[in-house]
């Protein structure tokens, strides 16, 4: 970022915006949604800021601009609509100290405003650093339609009990609470104008702490997907944003994390494709230990928890220690992958059966068992098959298939170093070296029907 956006205390502070036309009219009648005081500064004024000045709502000053006019001021607006004019008015103020805004002007600006969606004191800012302000735009009027018009009045009423809930309950029993309030029937009655019923119900949760909190706690098994931040499901950030601990392994992309609560606790369990730091049975340890503390737990898992990350082994840990625990999938690196060469997993007339394998085998120098299920019409996605190129093309060469399998490898799907390869069988090995092919890793092995049809073709033609 090269802005960091912040929300500036106003109450009582003073605001000088110069120039008295209609962008000096814009400019005042967004500080006016503040508690600030407003000053004026120019010879002549439009007729909104006269009838603003005639109101008692601003201060106007109409002698010459100096220095000092800019000392002490939380903020300071140039609009004169003059570009030389804005220019010297900026350097009057910086001279003061003063943190300026240039109407127009993005190099001369200290500070950018945002575009605001304002259900006060809820406040969305939107801002693209100057770059793209139809965009930010674009994006104002989505949240407008998402964010109920009464959102604010709810949160103002929430901040009145914020107290009376601190004396009552404990610090995790509030978060149930708030959580409760926010996306539950409070809320619900509260958007369709039941603020007394709203406020009643939210008075009765406190007194009696009865608002679906669970007094243990709970696990939630994530799939964060390939990697990329962008490719977590919404149920996954989430469980994210409402968890007290995070384990998770490797991640494609740490800034998944940032999706999370701040001051929720994270623990890397360091788990990778052939170096396990963390034994599994004291990862299913630690989620139990931590649920029966109280705590919202997310295990965090690349990929889908449901396809080979072990997450049927931790869910039955915390079946038996009696721990509920909900499945967040995620995409899976097959899904990232295929998307990433452009195609699908399955392809009608191509591919009508999809088989996901594992090049892991767990009985040193055992056959790859799911080879019998490569037949016309199949697609394999052999996850963790790096290690085990050597071994796939051995065998696809015994069964006599190295000339009739498309081979294609994808490397750190949908990430900025992705790599994609094409092979067959005689050069799987040698294209994963020389194209450097590392885990996180998937292989295609593809049987097209239309290959299939015409070896059985050229059968026939040989039989006869």
């Amino acid at each position: 970022m090269k802005t960091f956006p912040m929300f500036l205390q106003m109450q009582g502070r003073r605001v000088i915006i110069a120039g008295g036309g209609e962008q000096a009219a814009q400019k005042c009648r967004l500080i006016l949604k503040t508690e600030a005081a407003i000053t004026v500064l120019a010879p002549v004024l439009d007729p909104e800021l006269a009838d603003l000045i005639a109101e008692g709502r601003i201060d106007w000053h109409t002698g010459p601009i100096r220095p000092c006019d800019f000392e002490g001021a939380a903020l300071v607006f140039v609009a004169t609509g003059c570009r030389a004019t804005d220019s010297c008015l900026h350097m009057l103020a910086k001279s003061a100290g003063a943190i300026v805004n240039v109407v127009d002007q993005p190099d001369l600006c200290d500070a950018l405003t945002p575009s605001l969606v304002d259900r006060s004191p809820v406040v969305v800012a939107i801002g693209t650093e100057g770059t793209a302000p139809v965009l930010a735009r674009q994006i104002k009027t989505r949240l407008e339609e998402i964010l109920e018009p009464r959102l604010g009045d709810l949160a103002a009423l929430v901040g009145r009990l914020r107290e009376h809930a601190n004396t009552r309950l404990a610090p995790r029993a509030r978060r149930d609470l708030w959580r409760w309030v926010f996306a539950g029937p409070a809320r619900d009655v509260h958007r369709q104008g039941g603020e007394r019923a709203a406020a009643k119900m939210i008075k009765h949760a406190i007194d009696t702490a009865t608002f679906g909190a669970e007094d243990n706690g709970s696990v939630a098994l994530v799939g964060a997907g390939p990697g990329a931040k962008d490719l977590i499901t919404m149920r996954g950030v989430q469980q994210l944003q409402e968890a007290d601990v995070i384990f998770y392994d490797r991640l494609v992309d740490p800034e998944i994390l940032d999706l999370a609560r701040r001051d929720a606790e994270r623990i890397y369990v360091g788990k990778a494709p052939g170096c396990h730091h963390w034994p599994q049975d004291k990862i299913s340890g630690v989620l139990v230990a931590a649920a029966r503390q109280g705590k919202r737990v997310v295990r965090l898992k690349c990929g889908d928890p449901g396809v080979f990350a072990r997450g049927a082994e931790e869910a039955d840990a915390l079946s038996a220690a009696g721990i509920p625990y909900e499945i967040v999938p995620g995409v899976t690196a097959a899904s990232a992958a295929s998307a990433a060469l452009g195609g699908f997993l399955t392809e009608r007339g191509t591919c009508d059966t999809l088989v996901l394998a594992t090049g892991q085998s767990q009985t040193a120098g055992k056959s790859l068992g799911w080879m019998k299920t490569l037949q016309p019409g199949t697609r394999v996605a052999v996850y963790m098959g790096v290690g085990s190129a050597g071994k796939i093309a051995h065998e696809i060469s015994v069964a006599g298939l190295q000339d009739v399998i498309d081979i294609d490898i994808v490397s750190r799907a949908q990430q900025i170093d992705q790599v994609i390869a094409r092979c067959r069988a005689s050069s799987l090995v040698r294209t994963v070296k020389e194209s450097a092919i590392s885990n996180p890793a998937i292989l295609f092995l593809t049987w097209p029907q239309s290959t299939a049809q015409d070896v059985q073709s050229e059968k026939v033609a040989q039989l006869r």
